[in-house]
């Protein structure tokens, strides 16, 4: 990589600035519908940064109602892709913004959605090269969220279809790559061993247990870090949980229940812990 503006901007995605990286989808608003009423939007914001996300994942439009001060520790990554839950193939996905757009919104990169498997996987791969070509125009970073998905795939979670698919996404242009992992999460290695480009985890553990211990476990197979959205937006104490799963990320030992963002996190207890998802 030697485009400067993409350099720069890479190094705001890590806030430690060591490689690794902890972002948080709120895209789901789309997908799915509210996150959490709009009246509690911007104390959610204010949560996940105080906790140490290092980038928050929305869309354009829902990107000018960010207040700019609340991004000053933490990045802005503009989702360009979309589908909802009610369509007839909800793995389709498709293109609803531009670079140029995010360029102009502040974001310090963009993120586009591939469903390798799906109906429409021929199409969602032009969109990720078109959007890889643009940014790299505009120095600008792109993360392909791409995982298996569709009537073609048996196992989601085999680590020769996701080498398969991290590939992909670096030969199609993406500078990072989050998706799905691998069962069981320490084959994760073998996915990030043949990975031209950092991989992040999607998600939390499919089974229900401890997200920390997952996080360990995914960061020790060589991930360069996770990216969870809805496991932290829809906790009673999302700002705790993300410093804590900061400290994995990066290899911090401080005491969450001494931080900041665990007393925040207490202060918010009657606005923070319903209406979520």
């Amino acid at each position: 990589m030697t485009n400067t503006g993409k350099l720069f901007r890479m190094r705001r995605l890590s806030s430690a600035h060591d490689g690794r990286h902890l972002f948080v989808p709120l895209d789901h608003s789309v997908s799915d519908g509210p996150v959490v009423p709009h009246d509690r939007w911007h104390d959610l914001l204010r949560s996940l940064v105080e906790g140490g996300a290092d980038a928050l994942i929305v869309h354009k439009g829902r990107a000018r109602l960010v207040p700019p001060e609340i991004l000053a520790s933490c990045a802005l990554v503009v989702h360009l892709s979309a589908g909802t839950a009610h369509a007839a193939d909800t793995n389709s996905k498709v293109l609803v913004g531009m670079a140029e757009d995010a360029l102009r919104l502040g974001a310090d990169a963009v993120s586009v959605h591939v469903n390798i498997g799906s109906d429409t996987e021929e199409r969602q791969l032009a969109d990720l090269g078109a959007v890889a070509t643009a940014c790299e125009a505009w120095g600008l970073p792109l993360i392909a969220m791409i995982y298996p998905r569709g009537p073609r795939i048996a196992d989601p979670q085999d680590p020769t279809l996701l080498a398969h698919v991290v590939n992909i996404a670096a030969d199609l242009g993406a500078d990072l790559v989050k998706t799905s992992v691998t069962l069981p999460v320490r084959r994760m290695a073998e996915v990030v061993l043949n990975a031209p480009i950092p991989v992040l985890a999607a998600g939390g553990p499919v089974d229900g247990s401890d997200l920390i211990a997952y996080a360990t476990e995914v960061m020790a197979a060589g991930c360069a870090g996770l990216a969870v959205g809805r496991k932290v937006f829809t906790s009673s104490h999302p700002a705790s949980l993300v410093a804590r799963l900061a400290a994995v990320v990066h290899g911090s030992h401080a005491t969450v229940s001494d931080s900041a963002a665990y007393q925040a996190d207490l202060s918010r207890i009657p606005t923070m812990t319903t209406g979520a998802r």
